[in-house]
């Protein structure tokens, strides 16, 4: 299908997401036109087609237009469009946006290197982007190696993980690599002075399924059920919206309320959420989760 939304939504990566769908469709792109679609300048809407998508080939046609060798059309999959609307959400990282980035864009090999959730990201320096595609090589090459990070007690030296992903979750990059036998998240920007060890590893297929399946950053193998009663006034938001991790309506209540589960990684991921909604959400289980809540509230209530 393609990728089609209201003008009103345009940045950088929808529109030229856009163009490289409708490029792929067969469609004979205009500058003057897509200028005034897009609401950007006609030097922008030529810049897009004559410099960013130059790798492509594109053929001039009578009238100014431009479009896609008819043999080329359609060679652009569905999953292509997909993995160049989100990763281009991080061109912050590659200002140029050349072709040679583009191309990258669409390189399976990359997808195994980043996983972008969400269309934000954070802008890194020219150092910490040195550094993040000095951790991208080690993750493609499957290079384990070493790091020094900074905590709140002072910094760590972790002298050998298995890097699998930089993941862009909510705008903020984060390493996700095994310490030992724990999956962890290592945010990007504490991070310094990657080194390899010199030794490889071998990607196991259920870590990477789960980076692909977390919708958190809490990264663990072993999550905890937790079940919700949702009062009648929040229970429509939490019928349209997967507002918890691995959220499932259990039962429609008499009242209008609704009983809801999901699997979270650490208490700390369930009970801001669950402050966000007060009164209409309680924690029915697990056992004692909403006596902490209460505590923590009663613990602020004191504060003078």
């Amino acid at each position: 299908m393609p990728l089609r939304d209201p003008p009103s939504h345009d940045t950088l990566p929808h529109r030229l997401t856009q163009i490289l769908a409708r490029l792929n469709e067969g469609e004979t792109l205009e500058p003057r036109a897509l200028a005034q679609e897009f609401g950007v300048n006609l030097r922008t809407a030529q810049r897009d087609l004559c410099e960013r998508f130059a790798f492509l080939g594109l053929e001039r046609v009578e009238g100014g237009g431009y479009r896609l060798e008819p043999s080329r059309l359609g060679q652009i999959r569905g999953t292509d469009l997909a993995r160049f609307a989100c990763l281009a959400g991080i061109q912050g990282l590659y200002p140029a946006l050349s072709g040679s980035f583009l191309r990258e864009l669409l390189d399976s090999r990359v997808e195994s290197a980043l996983l972008v959730k969400g269309p934000n990201y954070e802008v890194l320096d020219t150092a910490q982007t040195r550094t993040f595609r000095q951790i991208e090589q080690h993750i493609l090459r499957r290079e384990r190696l070493g790091f020094r990070y900074r905590k709140d007690a002072g910094e760590k030296l972790y002298a050998d993980v298995a890097p699998y992903k930089l993941i862009n979750h909510s705008g903020i990059w984060y390493l996700a690599a095994l310490d030992g036998e724990r999956l962890k998240a290592f945010t990007f920007t504490k991070l310094s002075a990657p080194l390899a060890t010199g030794q490889t590893f071998t990607r196991a297929a259920h870590i990477e399924q789960l980076l692909e399946d977390e919708d958190s950053i809490w990264l663990n193998e072993k999550k905890t059920e937790v079940v919700l009663k949702i009062a009648k006034d929040a229970a429509g938001y939490f019928r349209r919206r997967k507002l918890i991790g691995a959220q499932v309506l259990e039962k429609e209540l008499e009242d209008g309320g609704v009983i809801v589960s999901g699997k979270v990684a650490h208490q700390n991921q369930i009970l801001p959420i669950v402050r966000h909604w007060i009164p209409s959400v309680r924690i029915i289980s697990p056992e004692g989760w909403q006596g902490e809540l209460e505590r923590q509230l009663q613990q602020y209530l004191e504060v003078r």
